[in-house]
């Protein structure tokens, strides 16, 4: 099983945080492997919301990577599951109010199966950096 996990305090109120993370329009600004994203059905940021969204894979090869919002708890969590491309992961954020903002925890994991498991160390790897953009996504919320 391939899991990551990172979290950050981010200077904002804690509903401002879960506005821009729900809305996926707004993954561009902050995760660096997005290329293109659209809502492909539902309204933006609520539960059952399908986003068409392609990333960057290996070699510059465009991967697609659609999701949907499987839970949708205004101003505490987000959870979401990739329903395209080769990996398939569940990500979950989780927000709570801080003296000074909001602290966010993004985690993702992924169970693959049969041959897939061959990818296991490929896709670990991958989901690591992606919960290292905390870091972009706190500089995209405190410039808003």
């Amino acid at each position: 099983m391939a899991a990551a996990t990172n979290s950050i305090d981010i200077n904002r109120p804690v509903e401002q945080v879960y506005r821009f993370l729900a809305n996926g329009l707004n993954n561009p600004q902050w995760s660096p492997a997005v290329t293109d994203i659209k809502l492909a059905s539902g309204s933006p940021g609520t539960f059952g919301a399908v986003y068409e969204q392609r990333i960057k894979g290996p070699f510059g090869i465009r991967i697609p990577a659609d999701y949907r919002l499987i839970q949708a708890i205004s101003s505490f969590r987000i959870k979401f599951e990739v329903i395209t491309g080769p990996a398939r992961p569940v990500g979950l954020f989780d927000l709570e109010p801080t003296a000074s903002g909001s602290r966010v925890r993004f985690s993702l994991s992924y169970e693959p199966k049969g041959l897939k498991r061959l990818m296991n160390p490929l896709i670990q790897k991958v989901m690591d950096a992606e919960v290292r953009n905390l870091a972009n996504l706190k500089r995209a919320i405190e410039r808003s």
